[in-house]
């Protein structure tokens, strides 16, 4: 089974940051789009991220646009996700995830995460305020 994972999750204060990684030791990620997902208690999963491996477009979700970044390191063949500005709101499992289809959503589509093909288990986040 192809496995990613998800690391670097934790407990921080409000306005704090976190980065997060999501690596492979089974998949080469170029060639794939990574994307990065969260759940909260009681609500719908978000995709929030994604890197193209084609292009190198981003896209954001509006939820964390201007606070969080996704970037890329191909020799490490890992993704990672800086969290900044952190609010309580972003508690929440995240989840990476890839897709052999290596283009990102543009503009303000949303991004569900129904057609990526390889999960990983996600890292929890707590923001306390």
């Amino acid at each position: 089974d192809v496995q990613l994972q998800a690391s670097g999750g934790g407990l921080v204060q409000a306005g704090g940051s976190l980065r997060l990684s999501c690596a492979s030791a089974d998949i080469n990620f170029d060639g794939y789009s990574i994307g990065w997902f969260r759940q909260a208690p009681g609500k719908e999963r978000e995709g929030i991220s994604c890197i193209s491996s084609s292009d190198g477009t981003t896209y954001y979700s509006h939820s964390v646009k201007g606070r969080f970044t996704i970037s890329g390191d191909t020799p490490r063949n890992t993704v990672y996700l800086q969290m900044n500005s952190l609010k309580p709101e972003d508690t929440a499992v995240y989840y990476c995830a890839a897709d052999r289809f290596p283009h990102c959503p543009g503009g303000d589509s949303t991004y569900g995460g129904s057609g990526m093909d390889y999960w990983g288990k996600g890292t929890q986040v707590t923001v306390s305020s």
